[in-house]
């Protein structure tokens, strides 16, 4: 199966430029580095030992980043090299990643994209983040001896079911990993039953990550323009969860008849569209926050902007069975949060956060009705987030003895 694989990956190599060109065009790729994508280096290769570290987007990307500061730290003889597959994380990691990490796109999983990257860079350690799994690049790994460590390994139920059903694919691929390091038991269960050789439970890196990065002047300039209104976030909302949402805004009105709701969807492409048909100023079409109503955030890297406004953070993706998106980056800012049902692909954390009473599990009827008793309730100072970072620090004491030696 994974030789079928290699095989269509060598077959697309005409195509795939012209592939590339087209999400170019949409803006999912980097007009001047999009051939890194091909394997081709965008930097050199400085001389000494290197350390790869992957993390597929932006929430994984903010996860390894005290990670990489804290290697850097301890460990500053070593190369850091910081992959992801997204223009947004590159555009992150180029802010906020330490004096001399190196960030490069993940090749395309084809074996010639892979092989001209690992030519290149030489990793002599790889660090994967949660289940993005690239059969290539793994297999490759494995057979250059190249040893690797998959980080804050998760398995929402649906993933879990569907890699069941390709166990002996799976089970091969997990096992080009010496060490599994999951977030929590139950995850470390399923990569056990799947395959996987070592696994512990030592917690979940985007625990550690640093609050939301934000324009201090674009913050500045909002908080001016909103003054004492109440503003709700609905953060990367999917489709049918925006009227969800404005059903439960129209409801607060005549309580709260100055309500400013922000709603920002997961696929800011979507913004246009919701602005018809929600008759909603969009952001990426210039329109300032306004007075009151609904406001359609459709810019990227703005998360941390629209937290620090919000009375209440509604986390989308929980209203419908798609598992749910992060809470904890709203929790950490100290914003209440809210989520729907469907919370799988993020279970420690939202129990987590249910636990300690900074979040609530709401149903679509009960919406409207918890949305007013928090608005109603009077405003109580945003305390920051005060996790000890156990996670990166369990991490470090199992990595430290792996890492190469100049």
């Amino acid at each position: 199966m994974l030789a079928l694989y290699r095989g269509i990956g060598w077959g697309l190599k005409p195509l795939l430029p012209a592939f590339l060109g087209r999400r170019l065009k949409r803006g999912k790729e980097h007009p001047q580095r999009w051939r890194e994508r091909l394997g081709v280096p965008g930097l050199p290769r400085p001389t000494g030992p290197l350390v790869w570290l992957h993390g597929a987007s932006v929430g994984e990307s903010l996860a390894l980043l005290p990670l990489v500061t804290a290697l850097r730290a301890a460990r500053p003889d070593l190369i850091l090299l910081v992959t992801t597959g997204t223009v947004t994380s590159a555009a992150l990691l180029g802010e906020r990643l330490p004096p001399g990490a190196l960030h490069q796109f993940i090749p395309i999983d084809a074996p010639w994209a892979v092989d001209r990257f690992l030519a290149h860079w030489q990793p002599d350690f790889v660090l994967w983040t949660e289940s993005d799994l690239w059969p290539t690049i793994l297999t490759r790994l494995k057979a250059r001896g190249t040893p690797a460590v998959l980080l804050n390994g998760r398995l929402s139920d649906r993933s879990f079911q569907r890699w069941q059903r390709a166990k002996p694919i799976i089970q091969h691929l997990l096992e080009c990993f010496s060490d599994v390091l999951a977030r929590g038991e139950e995850d470390a269960a399923r990569f056990r039953a799947l395959g996987a050789l070592r696994v512990q439970a030592v917690g979940n890196l985007k625990l550690a990550a640093d609050p939301l990065p934000v324009d201090p002047v674009a913050l500045a300039e909002a908080r001016a323009r909103i003054g004492d209104r109440p503003v709700i976030v609905a953060s990367s909302t999917h489709p049918g969860e925006e009227a969800l949402i404005a059903e439960a805004h129209k409801a607060l009105l005549p309580q709260f008849p100055d309500l400013l709701t922000i709603l920002a969807p997961r696929h800011p492409n979507r913004g246009p569209e919701l602005a018809g048909d929600l008759a909603a100023p969009c952001r990426s079409q210039g329109a300032a926050l306004p007075d009151s109503g609904l406001y359609i955030a459709d810019t990227m890297g703005e998360l941390g902007l629209w937290y620090r406004l919000a009375r209440v953070a509604v986390i989308g993706g929980s209203f419908i069975p798609h598992g749910g998106q992060n809470p904890t980056e709203a929790a950490r800012l100290g914003v209440p949060v809210l989520f729907g049902p469907h919370m799988e692909n993020f279970r420690d954390e939202s129990e987590g956060l249910l636990a300690e009473g900074r979040a609530e599990r709401v149903s679509e009827e009960g919406l409207a009705a918890v949305l007013t008793r928090l608005l109603d309730a009077p405003v109580a100072p945003k305390l920051a987030d005060t996790s000890e970072g156990n996670a990166l620090a369990a991490t470090l004491v199992i990595l430290r003895p792996k890492l190469p030696q100049a």
